[in-house]
């Protein structure tokens, strides 16, 4: 017993179906690394030049995170051996001893830094100290731990934390309040090389890993990052029309291509997102890391510039809108987040489900992100507890003011309407593919007691006093009518907008009325109410041919009819499956108008159990576009 003591080899028992990535509920993830969450014991096997004799031996673990790991800040952590493990600390006990070989038993605090961490192991003995070399291949990947009663993101029901942690495939919302339409996203969070982008993304935000601990934090970093304006985030925003250079947001079908690319590409934003695909990256990315999160679209949702907690439009002595102030708006539907998490850092009772939004609409502490807004706060009324609850607040429940201008500057307010704002609040439903309204959740009902009290609190804290109209109010009305058949996806909609007073005076406006587009800001948005069926053209997808067996190749058909009275031009289909096949792009060129394309897609299954085949079709004319191959895929 009186050689050096080295460590030849460590065994980090992280095979996907082995005992660690089990009990970590990490064994979905596309990966050979030990992947464990925080506040939970793993095991591992030190292979020793000599038997441990605890007498004259002592050894301890090193864990490193970050640039420049320090004690202080929690990045260079020593874990010391004991005889008795308290939970909640970093400690290692030796739990079985075989020759040579040593079975160590690692706890970890609920409140550990997640990430990357570089593992050494220090020996001592009588003949001095040792420290084993690093290998990569050792490092420890750590994450939150929604099964930990002490993490912050701890959920207790099994089928939520199911559904919004470990659910890689989900809906989203869109449309009108009239003609809700869902696609199904591939969120693919366990995908491979998807966690590495995930922390790519954390380091690319130079947020310091000693901040990586604190849920809250994460999740506002996220929200910032998953957007590219002023911090080169993952996705570029744009709603013009023209997609050229990059790919339309209606033709994306999941978020895995998406992270892969920015990853790949080293932090350069991909083109182009509307507000269901930055959420369909955050509610992969918050998955990923270990944080319950889900995708909600809210219908007519208001977008309040300047924290009035109302939607005002302007208009001047003649009623002409007044272009420059006219800077609120409401969109016909628009999708941001839940995530779920304990909020130590606000007083008692606001945990629970947080609103956080990642489509850049206005800039927070400097940057554009939005949240986490506990949603207890919003409909409460509580906008002044951090962060951004007022937006989040007039985005369901703005008051849509019209205001004129008087000779004297001054303005008076003309007209309002209440109730218009934040309908059908939807979200998919645990366990299940039907959707779920969530709005009481983020609204008292509409007349209540309660949602007086909360708009009062509110407007407490909103930047405008309210301006009662004079009682000629009533003399004015603003009537929309809109031409042709509505306002169809991809198409432009003519609207116009009468303004009656004493005189009438009539104006046109043009929009583009694209899935997530704006109204116009003076637009009532209750007179545009027609009943038609929903403007997407489902593709239909047959059934799949043969048998579904893993690894071994099989097909599927794809087949669509062009709808429209005109020839499609450049037509691309966009094919992916999580454990079927990642992204593929087949080009068919023009379609004709009512002619029919029909396509077979061939892949080999790696994943076994229900699997579903997404298409999506982009082309100029038409969007919106999609369908769903379920396949049932038998093991060998």
């Amino acid at each position: 017993g009186n050689l050096l003591l080295m460590v030849r080899s460590i065994d980090l028992v992280k095979k996907k179906n082995g005992q660690n990535r089990l009990e970590h509920h990490t064994d979905r993830y596309h990966s050979d690394d030990l992947l464990i969450r925080r506040g939970q014991a793993f095991i591992m096997w030190l292979d020793l030049s000599r038997p441990y004799n605890p007498k004259n031996d002592k050894l301890h673990l090193e864990l490193r995170t970050g640039p420049l790991p320090t004690v202080a800040k929690h990045t260079h952590i020593i874990i010391p051996l004991v005889e008795q493990m308290e939970v909640n600390r970093w400690e290692a006990k030796i739990s079985q001893r075989d020759g040579n070989r040593l079975k160590l038993s690692v706890n970890s605090p609920s409140t550990a830094v997640i990430g990357r961490y570089q593992l050494t192991v220090v020996t001592q003995s009588p003949k001095g100290e040792a420290t084993s070399t690093h290998d990569p291949v050792n490092d420890i990947r750590m994450l939150f731990n929604p099964w930990c009663e002490d993490d912050t993101v701890y959920m207790d029901d099994e089928c939520e934390r199911n559904e919004y942690v470990l659910n890689d495939v989900g809906r989203l919302y869109y449309g009108t309040e009239n003609q809700i339409g869902s696609r199904t996203w591939n969120y693919g969070q366990f995908d491979e090389g998807v966690l590495d982008a995930c922390l790519f993304i954390l380091e690319k935000s130079g947020v310091l890993p000693s901040g990586w601990g604190d849920s809250v934090n994460i999740v506002r970093v996220i929200s910032a990052m998953i957007n590219s304006p002023d911090d080169c985030g993952v996705l570029e925003g744009n709603w013009s029309g023209n997609y050229v250079g990059g790919t339309s947001p209606t033709a994306w079908s999941g978020s895995v291509d998406i992270l892969k690319k920015y990853h790949k590409d080293g932090g350069v934003p991909v083109k182009y997102g509307q507000c269901w695909v930055f959420s369909g990256i955050t509610t992969t990315v918050l998955r990923c890391l270990g944080i319950p999160c889900r995708s909600v679209t809210n219908f007519n949702s208001a977008h309040d510039t300047d924290v009035s907690l109302t939607t005002d439009v302007y208009f001047d002595e003649n009623l002409e809108p007044i272009e420059d102030l006219n800077n609120d708006s409401i969109w016909n539907f628009h999708v941001w987040n839940d995530c779920w998490m304990a909020r130590p850092d606000l007083p008692p009772g606001y945990g629970g489900w947080q609103a956080v939004d990642s489509t850049p609409q206005e800039t927070s502490q400097g940057s554009f992100r939005c949240g986490p807004a506990s949603i207890i706060a919003v409909r409460n009324g509580n906008v002044f507890l951090k962060h951004d609850a007022p937006f989040v607040f007039a985005e369901v429940n703005s008051d849509k003011i019209y205001w004129q201008r008087k000779p004297d500057g001054t303005f008076t307010q003309i007209a309002s309407e209440t109730k218009v704002v934040g309908h059908c609040i939807s979200t998919k439903a645990v366990g299940s593919d039907e959707r779920n309204d969530i709005t009481l959740l983020y609204k008292h009902p509409e007349g209540t007691e309660e949602e007086r009290i909360a708009v009062e609190t509110a407007s407490r804290y909103g930047s405008k006093p309210k301006t009662y109209a004079s009682p000629k109010a009533e003399d004015v009305s603003i009537e929309v009518t809109m031409d042709g058949e509505g306002p169809r996806m991809g198409g432009d909609a003519e609207l116009t907008i009468v303004i009656r007073n004493t005189s009438s005076l009539l104006r046109t406006f043009t929009l583009n009325s694209q899935v997530a587009v704006m109204y116009y800001t003076g637009v009532l948005k209750a007179t545009i109410k027609k009943d038609q069926t929903p403007q997407c053209f489902r593709m239909f997808p047959s059934q799949p041919i043969g048998e579904a067996v893993m690894g071994k190749k099989m097909s599927a058909e794809i087949s669509f009819t062009n709808p429209l009275p005109h020839k499609l031009k450049n037509v691309v289909f966009r094919v992916e499956g999580l454990g079927l096949q990642s992204v593929r792009q087949i080009s068919v060129g023009d379609v004709g108008s009512h002619a029919s394309v029909t396509m077979t897609e061939h892949f080999i299954p790696t994943l076994p159990g229900p699997r579903k085949l997404l298409a999506s079709l982009d082309c100029k004319q038409l969007t919106q576009v999609h369908g769903v191959v379920n396949i049932d895929v038998k093991e060998k």
